[in-house]
């Protein structure tokens, strides 16, 4: 099983930018599709970006596409979300998860393991 653990979380304004990142241990995912989530209060879990095993291909929400983007290191078992131009509607609490096996892309269910999510406020 892959354990994640979420960093980066923090206080910015609009217009600022932040680095989320996700570092895996437990087994190697290189193998593995991986994606960010995010989950603002009172709100569903929401897609924001994935990224295919080899980095080649990446996905975003429409939200997102061109502020935000997906990376991955699979030497160091890792996955980032850099974040620019940070708005107050991205505040929420930000989740790393992944997969091993097919599924949509931006459907929460078909993620099998999840870290415990790092905090991102944008103050306006």
């Amino acid at each position: 099983q892959v354990q994640l653990v979420e960093s980066g979380g923090g206080l910015v304004q609009a217009g600022d930018s932040l680095r989320v990142s996700c570092a895996a241990s437990g087994r190697t995912f290189s193998s593995d599709f991986m994606g960010w989530f995010r989950q603002a209060p009172g709100k569903d879990r929401e897609f924001v970006a994935a990224i295919s095993p080899s980095g080649l291909k990446t996905y975003y929400a429409d939200s997102v596409k061109g502020r935000f983007t997906i990376s991955r290191d699979n030497a160091k078992n890792t996955v980032d979300l850099q974040m620019n131009s940070l708005k107050p509607e991205d505040t929420a609490v930000y989740y790393c998860a992944g997969r091993s096996r097919g599924g949509r892309i931006s459907s929460p269910d078909d993620y099998g393991y999840w870290g415990q999510g790092t905090q991102v406020t944008v103050s306006s």
